[in-house]
Protein backbone atom coordinates (compact mmCIF):
# COMPACT_ATOMS: atom_id res chain seq x y z
CA UNK A 1 0.00 0.00 0.00
CA UNK A 2 0.79 3.70 -0.86
CA UNK A 3 1.31 6.14 2.33
CA UNK A 4 -0.29 9.49 1.41
CA UNK A 5 0.20 10.66 4.79
CA UNK A 6 2.71 13.66 5.07
CA UNK A 7 3.83 15.97 8.28
CA UNK A 8 4.94 18.98 7.43
CA UNK A 9 7.40 21.06 9.36
CA UNK A 10 6.42 24.92 9.74
CA UNK A 11 9.77 26.59 9.74
CA UNK A 12 8.71 30.51 10.76
CA UNK A 13 11.88 32.90 10.04
CA UNK A 14 12.19 36.16 11.11
CA UNK A 15 15.14 38.73 11.19
CA UNK A 16 17.90 39.08 13.83
CA UNK A 17 18.50 42.48 14.93
CA UNK A 18 20.17 43.00 17.96
CA UNK A 19 18.36 46.32 19.48
CA UNK A 20 17.12 45.87 22.93
CA UNK A 21 14.68 45.60 24.48
CA UNK A 22 12.65 45.70 21.12
CA UNK A 23 12.78 47.33 17.78
CA UNK A 24 10.10 49.57 16.45
CA UNK A 25 9.72 50.11 12.88
CA UNK A 26 11.76 48.42 10.29
CA UNK A 27 12.16 44.51 11.11
CA UNK A 28 9.39 45.23 13.86
CA UNK A 29 9.21 41.46 15.45
CA UNK A 30 5.59 41.92 16.33
CA UNK A 31 4.92 42.08 12.64
CA UNK A 32 6.74 38.76 12.29
CA UNK A 33 5.01 37.26 14.86
CA UNK A 34 1.49 38.38 13.48
CA UNK A 35 2.80 36.73 10.18
CA UNK A 36 3.16 33.63 12.01
CA UNK A 37 0.08 33.44 13.45
CA UNK A 38 -1.71 34.10 10.71
CA UNK A 39 0.03 31.66 8.60
CA UNK A 40 0.03 28.60 11.37
CA UNK A 41 -3.66 29.42 11.93
CA UNK A 42 -4.66 29.04 8.00
CA UNK A 43 -2.35 25.78 7.72
CA UNK A 44 -4.23 23.74 10.41
CA UNK A 45 -7.79 25.21 9.88
CA UNK A 46 -7.79 24.81 5.73
CA UNK A 47 -5.37 21.99 5.28
CA UNK A 48 -4.70 19.72 8.59
CA UNK A 49 -6.34 16.28 7.93
CA UNK A 50 -6.22 12.48 8.53
CA UNK A 51 -3.57 12.47 5.63
CA UNK A 52 -2.02 16.50 6.30
CA UNK A 53 -0.16 17.05 9.83
CA UNK A 54 1.68 20.63 10.55
CA UNK A 55 4.96 20.65 13.12
CA UNK A 56 5.83 24.47 14.74
CA UNK A 57 8.44 24.85 16.65
CA UNK A 58 6.55 26.97 19.25
CA UNK A 59 8.73 25.73 21.75
CA UNK A 60 11.69 27.20 20.60
CA UNK A 61 10.89 30.75 22.18
CA UNK A 62 8.36 33.16 23.19
CA UNK A 63 7.71 34.15 19.75
CA UNK A 64 7.75 30.96 17.71
CA UNK A 65 10.14 31.95 15.48
CA UNK A 66 13.79 31.33 14.50
CA UNK A 67 16.15 33.97 14.03
CA UNK A 68 19.44 32.47 15.37
CA UNK A 69 22.02 30.48 13.95
CA UNK A 70 22.66 28.98 16.89
CA UNK A 71 19.55 27.50 17.14
CA UNK A 72 19.25 25.52 13.91
CA UNK A 73 21.09 22.55 14.99
CA UNK A 74 18.08 22.29 17.94
CA UNK A 75 15.42 22.88 15.29
CA UNK A 76 16.77 20.67 12.57
CA UNK A 77 16.95 17.33 15.64
CA UNK A 78 13.48 18.27 16.46
CA UNK A 79 12.21 17.97 13.31
CA UNK A 80 13.85 14.80 12.86
CA UNK A 81 12.87 13.47 16.18
CA UNK A 82 9.04 14.15 14.52
CA UNK A 83 10.43 12.68 11.54
CA UNK A 84 8.66 15.13 9.40
CA UNK A 85 8.57 14.42 5.49
CA UNK A 86 8.87 18.02 4.37
CA UNK A 87 9.65 21.38 5.54
CA UNK A 88 7.84 24.84 4.46
CA UNK A 89 10.30 27.62 5.03
CA UNK A 90 7.81 30.98 6.13
CA UNK A 91 9.95 34.08 6.04
CA UNK A 92 7.96 36.28 8.01
CA UNK A 93 9.55 39.82 7.78
CA UNK A 94 12.84 39.83 5.79
CA UNK A 95 14.31 37.06 7.54
CA UNK A 96 17.71 35.22 8.12
CA UNK A 97 18.91 33.04 4.32
CA UNK A 98 21.46 31.71 6.72
CA UNK A 99 18.85 29.99 9.24
CA UNK A 100 17.18 28.55 6.29
CA UNK A 101 19.74 27.47 4.35
CA UNK A 102 21.29 25.63 7.61
CA UNK A 103 18.22 23.97 8.62
CA UNK A 104 17.20 22.80 4.97
CA UNK A 105 20.82 21.37 4.09
CA UNK A 106 20.67 19.53 7.60
CA UNK A 107 17.01 17.83 6.76
CA UNK A 108 17.33 16.90 3.38
CA UNK A 109 13.93 16.75 2.51
CA UNK A 110 11.41 18.21 -0.17
CA UNK A 111 11.01 22.05 1.20
CA UNK A 112 9.40 24.77 -0.02
CA UNK A 113 9.57 28.59 0.00
CA UNK A 114 7.65 31.28 0.67
CA UNK A 115 6.66 34.44 2.36
CA UNK A 116 3.14 36.82 3.12
CA UNK A 117 2.98 39.76 0.54
CA UNK A 118 4.31 43.13 2.05
CA UNK A 119 0.80 45.12 3.09
CA UNK A 120 1.94 47.20 5.55
CA UNK A 121 3.05 50.76 4.85
CA UNK A 122 2.64 53.22 7.28
CA UNK A 123 3.32 57.00 7.18
CA UNK A 124 6.39 55.80 4.89
CA UNK A 125 7.36 53.56 6.99
CA UNK A 126 7.98 49.68 5.78
CA UNK A 127 7.86 46.92 8.34
CA UNK A 128 8.64 43.21 6.51
CA UNK A 129 10.53 43.35 3.40
CA UNK A 130 9.55 39.96 3.08
CA UNK A 131 9.80 39.53 -0.79
CA UNK A 132 13.72 40.94 -0.65
CA UNK A 133 14.40 38.37 2.11
CA UNK A 134 13.17 35.59 -0.30
CA UNK A 135 15.06 36.63 -2.83
CA UNK A 136 18.15 36.07 0.27
CA UNK A 137 16.65 32.93 1.01
CA UNK A 138 16.74 31.38 -1.97
CA UNK A 139 20.41 32.22 -3.14
CA UNK A 140 21.21 30.57 0.02
CA UNK A 141 19.32 27.21 -0.40
CA UNK A 142 20.78 27.18 -4.10
CA UNK A 143 24.18 27.20 -2.56
CA UNK A 144 23.73 24.62 0.00
CA UNK A 145 22.63 22.44 -2.75
CA UNK A 146 18.68 22.25 -1.18
CA UNK A 147 16.13 21.38 -4.06
CA UNK A 148 13.59 23.15 -3.11
CA UNK A 149 9.62 24.96 -4.09
CA UNK A 150 8.36 28.25 -4.47
CA UNK A 151 5.35 29.94 -3.85
CA UNK A 152 5.25 33.12 -5.24
CA UNK A 153 5.03 35.79 -2.45
CA UNK A 154 1.55 36.26 -2.81
CA UNK A 155 -1.38 36.98 0.22
CA UNK A 156 -2.09 33.54 2.16
CA UNK A 157 -5.61 33.55 0.59
CA UNK A 158 -4.59 33.89 -2.96
CA UNK A 159 -4.58 31.36 -5.42
CA UNK A 160 -1.38 30.68 -5.87
CA UNK A 161 -0.64 29.68 -2.54
CA UNK A 162 -3.45 27.21 -2.33
CA UNK A 163 -2.26 25.61 -5.67
CA UNK A 164 1.16 26.00 -4.55
CA UNK A 165 0.74 24.20 -1.15
CA UNK A 166 -1.20 21.43 -2.75
CA UNK A 167 0.92 20.75 -5.62
CA UNK A 168 3.84 20.82 -2.88
CA UNK A 169 2.13 18.10 -0.74
CA UNK A 170 1.57 16.01 -3.83
CA UNK A 171 5.12 16.30 -4.96
CA UNK A 172 5.95 15.54 -1.16
CA UNK A 173 3.77 12.28 -1.06
CA UNK A 174 5.73 11.44 -4.59
CA UNK A 175 9.44 12.05 -2.94
CA UNK A 176 8.09 9.63 0.06
CA UNK A 177 6.77 6.99 -1.78
CA UNK A 178 9.75 6.57 -4.78
CA UNK A 179 12.32 5.83 -2.09
CA UNK A 180 10.29 3.39 -1.08
CA UNK A 181 8.96 1.60 -4.33
CA UNK A 182 8.33 -2.33 -4.32
CA UNK A 183 6.35 -3.44 -7.03
CA UNK A 184 5.19 -7.43 -7.10
CA UNK A 185 5.56 -9.15 -10.68
CA UNK A 186 3.30 -11.89 -11.63
CA UNK A 187 4.49 -14.24 -14.53
CA UNK A 188 7.42 -13.24 -17.06
CA UNK A 189 6.93 -10.35 -19.57
CA UNK A 190 4.93 -11.05 -22.35
CA UNK A 191 6.37 -13.47 -25.26
CA UNK A 192 4.90 -10.84 -28.03
CA UNK A 193 5.95 -7.72 -25.74
CA UNK A 194 9.53 -6.59 -26.34
CA UNK A 195 7.78 -2.94 -25.68
CA UNK A 196 7.64 -3.43 -22.16
CA UNK A 197 11.45 -4.84 -21.43
CA UNK A 198 13.11 -2.94 -17.97
CA UNK A 199 16.36 -3.24 -16.44
CA UNK A 200 15.50 -4.53 -12.64
CA UNK A 201 18.94 -4.53 -11.34
CA UNK A 202 19.19 -0.86 -12.78
CA UNK A 203 15.71 0.14 -11.06
CA UNK A 204 16.84 -1.28 -7.99
CA UNK A 205 20.63 0.34 -7.83
CA UNK A 206 19.84 3.45 -9.23
CA UNK A 207 16.03 4.15 -7.36
CA UNK A 208 15.98 1.47 -4.56
CA UNK A 209 12.78 -0.01 -6.24
CA UNK A 210 12.68 -3.51 -5.56
CA UNK A 211 10.74 -5.94 -7.83
CA UNK A 212 9.36 -8.85 -6.22
CA UNK A 213 8.79 -12.13 -8.74
CA UNK A 214 5.65 -14.19 -8.35
CA UNK A 215 5.70 -17.42 -10.97
CA UNK A 216 2.79 -17.79 -12.89
CA UNK A 217 2.50 -21.54 -11.55
CA UNK A 218 2.67 -20.52 -8.06
CA UNK A 219 -0.07 -17.83 -8.68
CA UNK A 220 -2.35 -20.33 -10.37
CA UNK A 221 -2.44 -22.91 -7.78
CA UNK A 222 -3.06 -20.53 -5.15
CA UNK A 223 -5.85 -18.58 -7.18
CA UNK A 224 -7.36 -22.39 -8.28
CA UNK A 225 -7.13 -23.27 -4.27
CA UNK A 226 -9.16 -19.85 -3.14
CA UNK A 227 -11.87 -20.93 -6.05
CA UNK A 228 -12.38 -24.17 -4.97
CA UNK A 229 -12.11 -23.87 -1.54
CA UNK A 230 -13.14 -20.92 -0.26
CA UNK A 231 -16.29 -20.16 -2.12
CA UNK A 232 -18.36 -19.55 0.46
CA UNK A 233 -16.13 -16.67 1.45
CA UNK A 234 -16.13 -15.48 -1.90
CA UNK A 235 -20.13 -14.77 -2.30
CA UNK A 236 -19.49 -11.13 -0.43
CA UNK A 237 -17.17 -10.20 -3.33
CA UNK A 238 -20.06 -11.78 -5.91
CA UNK A 239 -22.56 -9.26 -4.26
CA UNK A 240 -20.16 -6.57 -4.96
CA UNK A 241 -19.35 -7.10 -8.12
CA UNK A 242 -23.13 -7.61 -8.89
CA UNK A 243 -23.82 -4.37 -7.30
CA UNK A 244 -21.21 -2.45 -9.64
CA UNK A 245 -21.44 -4.13 -13.02
CA UNK A 246 -24.52 -5.47 -15.20
CA UNK A 247 -23.65 -9.16 -14.83
CA UNK A 248 -26.60 -10.36 -16.95
CA UNK A 249 -23.98 -11.77 -19.11
CA UNK A 250 -21.93 -13.74 -16.42
CA UNK A 251 -23.05 -16.99 -15.72
CA UNK A 252 -22.46 -17.76 -11.17
CA UNK A 253 -19.66 -19.59 -12.00
CA UNK A 254 -17.40 -16.93 -13.65
CA UNK A 255 -18.37 -13.97 -10.86
CA UNK A 256 -16.91 -17.03 -8.51
CA UNK A 257 -13.87 -16.61 -10.65
CA UNK A 258 -13.42 -13.06 -10.53
CA UNK A 259 -14.24 -12.68 -7.08
CA UNK A 260 -11.40 -15.22 -6.53
CA UNK A 261 -9.24 -13.09 -8.61
CA UNK A 262 -10.60 -9.56 -6.55
CA UNK A 263 -9.42 -12.16 -3.55
CA UNK A 264 -6.25 -13.52 -4.53
CA UNK A 265 -4.71 -9.81 -5.08
CA UNK A 266 -5.56 -8.44 -2.36
CA UNK A 267 -3.81 -11.24 -0.09
CA UNK A 268 -1.00 -10.87 -2.06
CA UNK A 269 -0.71 -7.20 -1.84
CA UNK A 270 -1.00 -7.23 2.33
CA UNK A 271 1.50 -10.82 2.11
CA UNK A 272 4.26 -8.98 0.19
CA UNK A 273 3.38 -4.99 1.48
CA UNK A 274 3.29 -4.04 -2.06
CA UNK A 275 2.98 -0.63 -3.58
CA UNK A 276 1.43 -1.89 -6.65
CA UNK A 277 1.26 -5.33 -8.72
CA UNK A 278 2.14 -5.65 -12.28
CA UNK A 279 1.05 -9.37 -13.89
CA UNK A 280 0.38 -11.02 -16.67
CA UNK A 281 -3.36 -11.07 -17.86
CA UNK A 282 -4.67 -12.00 -20.62
CA UNK A 283 -2.05 -14.77 -21.98
CA UNK A 284 -0.93 -17.03 -19.20
CA UNK A 285 -3.29 -15.82 -16.54
CA UNK A 286 -6.72 -16.48 -18.97
CA UNK A 287 -5.04 -19.56 -20.36
CA UNK A 288 -4.15 -20.55 -16.42
CA UNK A 289 -7.37 -19.47 -14.55
CA UNK A 290 -9.90 -19.24 -17.33
CA UNK A 291 -10.17 -15.24 -17.06
CA UNK A 292 -8.37 -12.23 -17.69
CA UNK A 293 -8.03 -10.35 -14.43
CA UNK A 294 -9.63 -6.87 -16.03
CA UNK A 295 -12.53 -7.01 -13.38
CA UNK A 296 -10.30 -7.32 -10.37
CA UNK A 297 -7.93 -4.43 -11.69
CA UNK A 298 -11.29 -2.38 -11.97
CA UNK A 299 -12.76 -2.80 -8.79
CA UNK A 300 -9.88 -3.30 -6.61
CA UNK A 301 -8.81 0.28 -7.24
CA UNK A 302 -11.61 1.59 -4.78
CA UNK A 303 -9.49 -0.38 -2.01
CA UNK A 304 -6.40 1.50 -3.23
CA UNK A 305 -4.61 -1.53 -4.35
CA UNK A 306 -3.71 -1.44 -8.08
CA UNK A 307 -2.95 -3.86 -10.46
CA UNK A 308 -0.62 -2.44 -14.04
CA UNK A 309 -1.60 -4.60 -17.17
CA UNK A 310 1.13 -6.83 -19.08
CA UNK A 311 3.22 -6.31 -16.41
CA UNK A 312 4.70 -3.25 -17.99
CA UNK A 313 6.86 -2.23 -14.63
CA UNK A 314 7.51 1.41 -16.05
CA UNK A 315 4.02 1.76 -15.99
CA UNK A 316 3.85 0.58 -12.70
CA UNK A 317 5.93 3.10 -11.84
CA UNK A 318 4.28 5.93 -13.54
CA UNK A 319 0.83 5.11 -12.14
CA UNK A 320 2.61 5.08 -8.35
CA UNK A 321 3.78 8.65 -8.84
CA UNK A 322 0.20 9.58 -10.15
CA UNK A 323 -1.28 7.85 -7.54
CA UNK A 324 1.24 9.96 -4.77
CA UNK A 325 0.35 13.35 -6.62
CA UNK A 326 -3.22 13.06 -6.32
CA UNK A 327 -2.48 11.31 -2.68
CA UNK A 328 -5.20 8.98 -3.13
CA UNK A 329 -7.92 11.05 -4.07
CA UNK A 330 -7.80 9.30 -7.31
CA UNK A 331 -7.29 5.95 -9.36
CA UNK A 332 -5.11 5.75 -12.23
CA UNK A 333 -6.89 4.93 -15.72
CA UNK A 334 -4.36 2.82 -18.01
CA UNK A 335 -5.16 3.40 -21.68
CA UNK A 336 -2.97 2.81 -24.31
CA UNK A 337 -2.82 4.87 -27.29
CA UNK A 338 -4.68 2.57 -29.76
CA UNK A 339 -5.96 4.31 -32.53
CA UNK A 340 -6.83 8.02 -34.46
CA UNK A 341 -10.30 9.71 -34.23
CA UNK A 342 -11.84 9.48 -37.30
CA UNK A 343 -12.68 12.40 -37.70
CA UNK A 344 -10.80 14.80 -35.26
CA UNK A 345 -7.02 15.06 -36.01
CA UNK A 346 -6.24 16.11 -32.38
CA UNK A 347 -7.84 13.08 -30.69
CA UNK A 348 -7.06 9.28 -30.23
CA UNK A 349 -8.40 6.35 -28.55
CA UNK A 350 -7.23 5.68 -25.27
CA UNK A 351 -7.52 1.73 -24.56
CA UNK A 352 -7.55 -1.37 -22.45
CA UNK A 353 -9.26 -4.54 -22.48
CA UNK A 354 -11.11 -3.68 -19.52
CA UNK A 355 -8.86 -2.32 -16.66
CA UNK A 356 -10.21 1.26 -16.21
CA UNK A 357 -11.50 1.81 -12.32
CA UNK A 358 -15.34 1.69 -12.48
CA UNK A 359 -15.88 5.11 -9.99
CA UNK A 360 -14.79 6.25 -13.43
CA UNK A 361 -17.37 4.76 -15.77
CA UNK A 362 -20.31 6.90 -17.18
CA UNK A 363 -23.59 6.22 -16.48
CA UNK A 364 -24.50 3.37 -13.51
CA UNK A 365 -23.59 -0.04 -13.45
CA UNK A 366 -21.41 -0.97 -17.03
CA UNK A 367 -21.94 -4.44 -18.06
CA UNK A 368 -19.21 -7.55 -18.20
CA UNK A 369 -18.84 -8.37 -21.83
CA UNK A 370 -16.64 -11.73 -22.01
CA UNK A 371 -16.21 -11.13 -17.80
CA UNK A 372 -14.87 -7.74 -18.42
CA UNK A 373 -15.81 -4.59 -18.02
CA UNK A 374 -17.08 -2.40 -20.73
CA UNK A 375 -17.41 1.42 -20.45
CA UNK A 376 -16.03 4.40 -21.88
CA UNK A 377 -14.67 6.67 -19.49
CA UNK A 378 -16.68 9.86 -17.85
CA UNK A 379 -15.95 13.19 -19.34
CA UNK A 380 -12.98 15.57 -17.70
CA UNK A 381 -10.09 16.92 -18.32
CA UNK A 382 -6.99 14.34 -17.68
CA UNK A 383 -3.53 14.12 -16.80
CA UNK A 384 -1.35 11.41 -19.31
CA UNK A 385 2.14 10.63 -18.27
CA UNK A 386 5.04 7.81 -18.84
CA UNK A 387 8.17 6.68 -16.78
CA UNK A 388 10.41 4.71 -19.35
CA UNK A 389 13.87 3.90 -20.24
CA UNK A 390 16.07 4.31 -22.91
CA UNK A 391 20.03 3.61 -23.67
CA UNK A 392 20.82 3.68 -19.18
CA UNK A 393 18.60 6.99 -19.17
CA UNK A 394 15.39 7.25 -17.39
CA UNK A 395 12.61 9.83 -18.17
CA UNK A 396 9.51 11.08 -17.15
CA UNK A 397 6.95 12.62 -19.78
CA UNK A 398 3.84 14.03 -19.25
CA UNK A 399 0.51 16.22 -20.96
CA UNK A 400 -3.33 16.71 -20.75
CA UNK A 401 -5.91 16.16 -22.64
CA UNK A 402 -9.95 16.29 -22.58
CA UNK A 403 -12.09 14.08 -23.35
CA UNK A 404 -14.05 14.34 -26.41
CA UNK A 405 -16.98 11.90 -28.41
CA UNK A 406 -16.18 9.69 -30.74
CA UNK A 407 -16.93 6.00 -32.03
CA UNK A 408 -18.37 3.59 -29.08
CA UNK A 409 -16.15 0.19 -28.94
CA UNK A 410 -15.92 -2.37 -26.99
CA UNK A 411 -13.32 -2.36 -24.00
CA UNK A 412 -12.74 0.32 -21.52
CA UNK A 413 -11.80 3.36 -23.31
CA UNK A 414 -11.72 6.89 -23.69
CA UNK A 415 -11.67 9.49 -27.10
CA UNK A 416 -8.95 11.85 -25.82
CA UNK A 417 -8.68 15.40 -27.41
CA UNK A 418 -4.84 17.04 -27.59
CA UNK A 419 -3.75 20.27 -28.00
CA UNK A 420 -1.30 18.83 -30.74
CA UNK A 421 -1.59 15.19 -31.36
CA UNK A 422 1.01 14.69 -34.48
CA UNK A 423 3.21 15.97 -32.06
CA UNK A 424 2.88 13.60 -29.69
CA UNK A 425 2.51 11.06 -31.73
CA UNK A 426 5.92 12.29 -33.20
CA UNK A 427 6.99 12.35 -29.61
CA UNK A 428 6.23 8.59 -28.37
CA UNK A 429 7.26 7.61 -32.26
CA UNK A 430 10.85 9.15 -32.23
CA UNK A 431 11.34 9.33 -28.03
CA UNK A 432 11.56 6.24 -25.86
CA UNK A 433 8.17 6.06 -25.00
CA UNK A 434 5.89 3.28 -25.58
CA UNK A 435 1.58 3.22 -26.32
CA UNK A 436 1.26 2.32 -23.07
CA UNK A 437 0.29 5.63 -20.55
CA UNK A 438 -1.42 5.63 -17.67
CA UNK A 439 -3.94 8.97 -16.99
CA UNK A 440 -5.43 10.18 -14.10
CA UNK A 441 -8.14 13.10 -13.14
CA UNK A 442 -7.03 16.42 -13.24
CA UNK A 443 -3.91 18.56 -14.20
CA UNK A 444 -0.70 17.18 -12.61
CA UNK A 445 1.74 17.92 -15.44
CA UNK A 446 3.49 20.90 -13.10
CA UNK A 447 3.23 18.05 -10.13
CA UNK A 448 5.37 15.91 -12.34
CA UNK A 449 8.17 18.50 -13.55
CA UNK A 450 8.35 19.65 -10.05
CA UNK A 451 8.57 16.07 -8.48
CA UNK A 452 12.00 15.81 -10.62
CA UNK A 453 13.78 18.94 -8.85
CA UNK A 454 14.04 16.35 -5.97
CA UNK A 455 15.14 12.88 -7.89
CA UNK A 456 18.20 12.34 -9.18
CA UNK A 457 18.92 10.64 -12.56
CA UNK A 458 15.10 11.12 -14.02
CA UNK A 459 14.40 13.96 -16.78
CA UNK A 460 11.65 15.53 -17.29
CA UNK A 461 9.86 15.40 -20.80
CA UNK A 462 7.06 17.01 -22.38
CA UNK A 463 5.46 18.01 -25.99
CA UNK A 464 7.61 21.38 -25.74
CA UNK A 465 10.85 19.88 -25.15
Amino acid sequence: MLDYKLKIGVLPIRRCIKEPPKRIGMFQSDYAVENKNITLEHLRGLYEDKNTAFVDIEWLNEEGLLRLDSDCDRVAEYFKEQKIDALFIVNCNFGEESCAGLVAKKLGLPTLLWGPRDRLFTDGQRFTDTQCGLFAMSKQLKRYGVAFSYIENCDITAPAFDEGLRRFFGVACMVKNFKNIRILEIGARLKPFKSIMYNELELCERFGIDVVSINLVEAMNELGGIFENEKEKLLPRVCEIREKFDCSDTDGQTLLKLAAAAEYFERLSKTYNSNIIGTDCWSGFALGFGIAPCMAMSILAENDIHITCEGDIHMAITNILLLCASRGKESVIQGEFTSHHPDNDNAELLWHCGSFPVRYAEGEKPPLVNAKPSFRLKDGEYTIARFQAEGGKYYLFADKFNSCDGPSTWGTYVWAEFKDLPALERKLIEGPYIHHMSEIPGDYTDYLKEFIRYTDGIEYDCIDK
